[in-house]
């Protein structure tokens, strides 16, 4: 489970297993953190991005350099709750002598397999909310 705790204006910390806090911010004036929308896009490129690594590894592939560039298209400003429509991450790699057919297959065994992130926003899991007010 992972606790989410208000720290004040539009600011939240969040509280892992790993215990690895992480801090999210909404609000536009010194932010502390990155907003929530940016952490989900993050999460997908990073959990993407592990899977790429592992997958050339084994593969014996040499990657020098790698960074992601993650897009996402929102619905219509005024459109609420304006969720991504589509999320397009680039895998922009650095390596000796790479395979790029090497590196389209970790990509794509990323993407259609392993990304537990991915998959997860694939399958639009159904989302509950309850509520308890403590004294």
């Amino acid at each position: 489970m992972v606790n989410v705790k208000w720290i004040g204006g539009l600011a939240f910390e969040a509280d892992p297993p790993s215990g690895v806090k992480l801090r999210l911010d909404a609000g536009d004036a010194e932010k502390i953190g990155p907003s929530p929308l940016e952490a989900l896009l993050a999460s997908a490129a990073a959990c993407s991005a592990v899977d790429v690594v592992v997958i050339l590894e084994k593969k014996r592939q040499k990657v020098t350099a790698y960074r992601l560039e993650v897009d996402g298209v929102r619905s219509p400003d005024g459109e609420y709750p304006r969720p991504y429509l589509e999320i397009t991450i680039r895998h922009i790699l650095q390596g000796e002598n790479l395979d790029p057919a090497a590196v389209q297959r970790a990509v794509e065994l990323s993407d259609e397999k392993y990304c537990t992130v991915i998959a997860t926003l694939r399958q639009s899991p159904k989302v509950r909310s309850e509520w308890t007010i403590e004294t």
